[in-house]
């Protein structure tokens, strides 16, 4: 059963590679007629520097023969010419190593095409032949090497090298295999004799190795190799379930000592039913991993034992090894850009340690900066860390991986703009954060009136303020609707010059002024969290058309306590007009009462107090 399932996935990635490949047909043609058309250029090239050494050969062994006509009575003219051949000898030499050496470039950046019939390659092709593109020649030549190893009858003797005209041919009886020229002798710097001897032993040496290995001897070994594997494969699969049976099987047997659950605090985070559930996942996990990296180090193995599928292997090894080996290549690469970050980073870092540091002492008055308040320290020190973090990851910016790729930078852009789109209003409140900060309205613990809200100020950060009311109502206020509005500190100058807590009654003018300022004056003081030492005032502020209206003022340093002594005040000022006898009718104080009944309450009137009559004398005239 294991080894069909190892045949079905061998099938499925078959499948999957030919699908690969044949969607890379089309690309490949591209490149193909590119690199046909860049060889040809240099072969061009090539041509022309053999030309010029030619032509300096011909020069050369005319010197020669000039130097050997003269006489020997011409001495001074037979040292010229030797010392110009000898000039020209050192730079005819000095030109084929630089011909050289442009020929080693040139097949170091333009690769020929690989004539690979058996999946070693033979050799390369790099120049056209007649109409055929280097491509086409190479794939030629594979074909004829492909019906020639499928000759029942092959005999590598008949393999031969065989001049014609200009050229040298490579042929089996009567047909060519390929053929030499002198742009192809150019390309490897060798006598194009000497190229063809040497590509006709190839041939032979390869095809006499690839009938070897078809033969049926070889197959039925390949064939047994691939039932070896399978069994390792089957057998290792094999024990690795059965290594997992056991761990599970232990984990069932101790679960009480391995397995006793987690606890945050009183918080249970896994139970033990839990933790197993967990282990059994992670083992299952593994399993699976485990078997899967096991089979795809046997598929190589499994290609790699018929000609005809090594190819496959070969592909998988270099999708594994690829990558691994571009990952390690990588970041061999990337160590001194990253040590350079890591290096900014701990700069920043302790950087932020000294402002964290310097922010604790200012807060904790430790330090004193004359003219820095303590309360500026902390969001001082959150500035100052941002613009270094900000400073932190420009300088990092340059030397993160993919830093110079458009799409990266694209990308950063692009989230820019949306962070700035979308953070408009938080950025204007972290700004007015700021200037809150600095302009110092209030601090925590301070009531304040803010817009129509009043409450204690329990916490303000960059972004809003919060209020707790005198009902326990929560309220937050963003930062720029504070620094847009007024504010309204009751706390700050409670303590040292008292804060004005006033109140406004209006009484008819048929009371005494002098009356109303003292009941006003007595309620004040006999009002609970009004400072003693500070006395209280009244001021009128309003001759009005019905009544008078009279203001009193009283200190309070308990400005956390304003409503309840706005409250108490209120009403110690009506019992103090009550017992006094002064009725409070005002504003508008309208009601049909029975002989002019009073409004004090009974508990401040006389045991025998009876409402006056309602009098009305009428003066007649006669």
């Amino acid at each position: 059963m294991r080894v069909v399932y190892t045949l079905f996935l061998t099938g499925i990635l078959v499948t999957f590679f030919l699908f690969c490949t044949a969607q890379t047909d089309s690309s490949k043609a591209s490149r193909d007629s590119l690199t046909d058309t860049q060889l040809v250029l240099t072969t061009r090239l090539l041509r022309e520097s053999d030309s010029l050494l030619k032509a300096d050969a011909v020069q050369k062994q005319a010197l020669e023969e000039q130097l050997l006509s003269i006489k020997n009575n011409n001495d001074q003219r037979k040292q010229e010419l030797q010392q110009k051949l000898t000039a020209f000898e050192q730079a005819d030499s000095l030109k084929k190593v630089v011909r050289q050496q442009n020929i080693d470039r040139l097949k170091a950046f333009h690769g020929g095409f690989p004539v690979s019939p058996f999946g070693d390659t033979l050799f390369y092709v790099y120049n056209r032949l007649g109409p055929l593109r280097p491509s086409e020649r190479a794939q030629n030549i594979v074909v004829k090497l492909e019906r020639l190893e499928a000759d029942p009858f092959f005999s590598p003797d008949s393999v031969i090298v065989v001049p014609n005209e200009n050229n040298v041919d490579v042929a089996y009886n009567d047909l060519i295999l390929l053929t030499i020229t002198d742009d192809d002798a150019l390309w490897l710097n060798q006598d194009k004799m000497q190229v063809a001897k040497d590509y006709a032993a190839t041939i032979r040496k390869s095809i006499l190795q690839q009938k070897k290995e078809n033969s049926l001897q070889n197959i039925l070994i390949r064939i047994a190799w691939l039932l070896l594997i399978l069994v390792i494969f089957g057998t290792i699969v094999y024990w690795i379930n059965r290594l997992f049976k056991r761990v599970r099987a232990k984990i069932i047997r101790d679960k009480d000592r391995y397995f006793k659950g987690v606890k945050v605090k009183d918080y249970a985070l896994l139970n033990q039913q839990k933790q197993i559930g967990l282990a059994f996942n992670a083992l299952r996990v593994a399993r699976i991993v485990l078997i899967l990296f096991i089979f795809y180090i046997t598929l190589p193995f499994v290609f790699s034992i018929f000609p005809w599928t090594k190819g496959i292997a070969d592909k998988l090894i270099d999708w594994t090894l690829s990558p691994i080996k571009s990952i390690f290549t990588g970041l061999l690469h990337y160590l001194p850009k990253l040590l350079t970050i890591l290096v900014i980073y701990f700069v920043t870092r302790y950087l932020i340690k000294l402002v964290n540091y310097l922010a604790e002492e200012v807060a904790t008055a430790n330090l004193t900066i004359k003219g820095f308040y303590a309360d500026w320290a902390r969001p001082t020190a959150s500035g100052i860390k941002f613009l270094l973090y900000a400073f932190m990851f420009v300088v990092i910016f340059p030397y993160l991986p993919g830093s110079d790729s458009k799409i990266f930078q694209g990308v950063s852009v692009f989230l820019g703009i949306l962070f700035s789109l979308g953070s408009s209003s938080a950025i204007s409140n972290v700004i007015a954060g700021f200037v809150i900060t600095y302009m110092r309205p209030f601090k925590i613990g301070d009531v304040v009136k803010i817009g129509e809200i009043t409450g204690k100020v329990i916490e303000k950060n960059l972004l809003v303020t919060r209020l707790l009311t005198i009902k326990n109502e929560e309220i937050t206020v963003p930062n720029a609707s504070i620094l847009s509005g007024h504010t309204i500190n009751f706390t700050s100058s409670s303590k040292e010059l008292g804060l004005v807590l006033h109140t406004t009654v209006t009484i008819g003018y048929d009371a005494p002024w002098k009356q109303i300022h003292e009941l006003l004056i007595n309620a004040a003081l006999a009002t609970d969290g009004i400072l003693k030492d500070r006395p209280p005032f009244v001021l009128q502020t309003g001759l009005d058309d019905f009544y008078v209206a009279y203001e009193i003022n009283a200190y309070t340093d308990q400005s956390h306590k304003m409503a309840l002594i706005y409250s108490s005040l209120h009403q110690n000022i009506q019992d103090q007009f009550n017992a006094a006898g002064v009725e409070i009718m005002s504003p508008h104080y309208r009601a049909q009462r029975d002989g002019n009944t009073t409004t004090i309450p009974a508990d401040y009137l006389p045991e025998d107090y009876t409402p006056p009559t309602f009098n009305v004398k009428v003066n007649k005239e006669v």
